[in-house]
């Protein structure tokens, strides 16, 4: 399986997220509990989002490699990005999924 460089569906998740009335405040925000690809604001809701880029089906879609505990660290820095920027907003977590360019937007993938 050939993973596509993480910038390239990045940048194309950031778009889809601008066209579909996002405004994409942070990219590749880093704390000492992990990386969140995009940080975006839509309807007064901060939605933190992990982009997997894949170019092949081989072992599934992108969006099914955010583990449960891949979810905790993404969790644990939004809280570090809220708390660095004294935020109290409503929050949700999506994954944007794109495999061989199709993109999927999941939106509230964690359920939290």
């Amino acid at each position: 399986m050939r993973i596509l460089k993480g910038k390239s569906g990045e940048d194309k998740a950031a778009a889809f997220l601008k066209k579909n009335g996002y405004a994409v405040l942070k990219r590749n925000y880093r704390a000492k509990t992990g990386e969140i690809d995009i940080i975006a604001e839509k309807d007064s809701t901060l939605v933190f989002v992990e982009v997997k880029t894949r170019s092949s089906d081989a072992y599934g879609e992108g969006y099914q490699s955010v583990t449960h505990t891949k979810q905790h660290k993404i969790i644990r820095t939004a809280e570090s990005y809220l708390t660095e920027n004294n935020l109290e907003k409503l929050c949700r977590f999506d994954v944007i999924s794109i495999d061989n360019g199709k993109i999927t937007h999941i939106i509230n993938a964690f359920g939290v």
